[in-house]
């Protein structure tokens, strides 16, 4: 049976390369889920498929081969659902910038906790260097302390003026790389000069409410160059987890597991517990406040939604 590469979903439909980089539409046939779990999109771009060939020059996908990790959030519109962004990456981005818009830190977090637990490297991409000012620099400079002490790799760029594009490029080189940010961030202008054109329709910033506007309706894949693919994601808003125990996000918080050995208790979570090493690093400076406060707020969220769960079920 041929095989494919899913290289977007429309939601319904789906498009797929083949090896000989022929493209088709298809349809799925059956239901999928994952370990159990409802998906929103059972099929995810960088999947690997087996289709066959209808009448009308469609396809339909019979089988989804395994994943070597994939990347997962809760569905926006359905709570109790999961939604695929991509699946089959080496390597993801998370676009942010310090201003227009104004940097949420907290979301850098919150694609970690995507990315982390299949242990797939993570860039964090400062765009838009060629709006800050001292203050956006020093700020800059801080959480690339953070960051690069936790074990993630940061790059200050700028789109528009081509500042540290090369840098970005030679990052990309021969990997499947999923791209994300919050709307407005510039991430349509980043892929479109990696792509060298007007491939999309680039962010546009709200000045009336400061916050960006969606350009991305659906994910889909780009090839930069043979071996070198993008995976670009819709403009997120926010990100929230429904798959999540307290646990597996203090696991996946790596400075916070890395001292957790230190803690008196294994199950410690590192909020009231006595003898607890990450609050002894947090007092001491070691672990970053900003971290920790996400991390918090993050353990909050899964209790609750695990509370509401245990009580539909009753």
């Amino acid at each position: 049976m041929p095989k494919a590469v899913v290289i977007k979903s429309t939601g319904s439909w789906y498009i797929l390369r083949t090896e000989n980089g022929d493209t088709y539409q298809a349809r799925i046939l059956g239901k999928f889920r994952l370990n159990g779990q409802k998906l929103t999109n059972p099929v995810a771009v960088g999947d690997e498929v087996d289709y066959v060939m209808e009448e009308d020059n469609k396809a339909m996908i019979q089988k989804i081969h395994p994943r070597k990790n994939y990347v997962v959030r809760q569905s926006p519109r359905k709570k109790h659902f999961l939604h695929l962004l991509a699946a089959n990456i080496d390597h993801a981005i998370v676009i942010v910038t310090i201003v227009e818009p104004m940097l949420k830190q907290g979301f850098i977090d919150r694609f970690l906790m995507m990315t982390e637990p299949h242990n797939i490297p993570v860039t964090i991409i400062f765009n838009k260097k060629d709006l800050y000012d001292a203050e956006a620099i020093s700020i800059y400079k801080y959480l690339d302390s953070i960051y690069e002490s936790v074990g993630y790799e940061t790059m200050l760029i700028s789109a528009d003026t081509g500042e540290n594009m090369d840098k970005l490029r030679a990052a990309l080189e021969g990997k499947t790389t999923l791209m994300s940010g919050q709307s407005g961030v510039g991430k349509s202008t980043i892929i479109n000069t990696l792509m060298g054109g007007d491939l999309l329709v680039t962010d546009e910033l709200s000045y009336s409410s400061g916050k960006g506007q969606h350009t991305t309706t659906f994910a889909e894949m780009y090839t930069l160059k043979k071996g070198s693919d993008i995976i670009d994601t819709p403009g997120i808003k926010s990100l929230s987890f429904n798959n999540y125990e307290v646990m597996d996000i203090a696991h996946n918080f790596k400075e916070l597991f890395r001292k957790s050995a230190e803690c008196k208790y294994s199950d410690c979570t590192h909020r009231n517990e006595p003898k607890c090493a990450v609050k002894d690093a947090l007092e001491s400076g070691e672990i970053s406040e900003l971290r920790y406060y996400n991390y918090i707020a993050l353990v909050e969220e899964a209790e609750d939604q695990n509370y509401w769960e245990r009580l539909k079920d009753m």
